[in-house]
């Protein structure tokens, strides 16, 4: 099959050559990108497009609670922490609210900052211990 849209062929091929941790990463970019989309939707009060935007936030986010390690010792406080995010998210939907919107934005940033920068750490220690 081929693409005839070179962005959407470089965002395939991005997705197919990423590590695990770079996939995580897209994850919570995507998260964060419907998330602002849906608040512009309610701003415009485009109902169905904010509800369509919510879901994609949801699903991501359900996608980074069936990946979690569950033998890791965080992991546990993860899943309860995407399990508030989803129920936030489903609140924000049925509410029409941005003020809600903002709050799992606000976490969801916060877990995608701390995610990049410890891929960034295990870059250097990978490269350092190559030398």
């Amino acid at each position: 099959m081929s693409v005839n849209n070179p962005y959407q062929a470089y965002q395939q091929n991005a997705m197919n050559t990423a590590s695990p941790g770079e996939l995580t990463l897209m994850l919570y970019n995507g998260c964060l990108k419907f998330i602002k989309q849906a608040k512009l939707d309610i701003e415009k009060k485009n109902i169905e497009a904010k509800n369509t935007n919510i879901i994609k936030a949801q699903n991501i986010i359900r996608e980074l609670m069936v990946t979690l390690n569950m033998d890791v010792e965080i992991s546990e406080q993860l899943m309860q922490m995407y399990d508030y995010l989803l129920n936030r998210l489903i609140e924000a939907n049925l509410r029409n609210n941005i003020d809600i919107l903002k709050e799992v934005e606000g976490f969801v940033t916060e877990f995608r900052d701390t995610w990049k920068e410890a891929l960034q750490i295990n870059r250097r220690m990978q490269h350092g211990q190559g030398q």
